[in-house]
């Protein structure tokens, strides 16, 4: 997810029942980032993927 539409994410979660649930989230916006931006975005999410499913 990205910081612009964090409040809706968690909305939909709570909507869904998932009240708790657990996502990343990475800078806004995508579409104008560079290579380098994209870079640093990705390792953000990779990161917080691996923390969410190992529960670190």
């Amino acid at each position: 997810m990205t910081t612009q539409f964090v409040s809706a994410a968690e909305l939909m979660c709570r909507v869904l029942g998932m009240p708790d649930y657990s996502f990343g989230v990475i800078d806004h916006p995508v579409s104008s980032a560079d290579d380098a931006g994209l870079a640093v975005m990705a390792c953000s999410t990779i990161d917080q993927a691996r923390s969410l499913l190992l529960r670190d």
